[in-house]
């Protein structure tokens, strides 16, 4: 490492890497806890169709303060 790089790192979750992205651009959000939310417990996608993956894994959601968009869900497909 060089000497003008941090030798510590901060882990972040998903929800708090977006949060903080969003911060950056003025957006204010709070990060929730995996599997907290209402949004979370159900399908993600069609099971009626080829092209949808089966395997998806939720990464958590971000609450948007002051927005018409209450929830985003973070999930990866795969």
């Amino acid at each position: 490492m060089h000497d003008t790089e941090s030798d510590t790192f901060v882990y972040q979750t998903w929800p708090e890497k977006f949060g903080s992205m969003l911060n950056e651009i003025g957006i204010s959000s709070e990060s929730n806890e995996i599997g907290t939310d209402d949004v979370e417990k159900g399908d993600y996608y069609s099971r009626y169709f080829a092209q949808t993956p089966r395997m998806v894994t939720n990464r958590g959601t971000l609450i948007v303060k002051n927005s018409n968009i209450d929830v985003i869900q973070i999930i990866q497909k795969g």
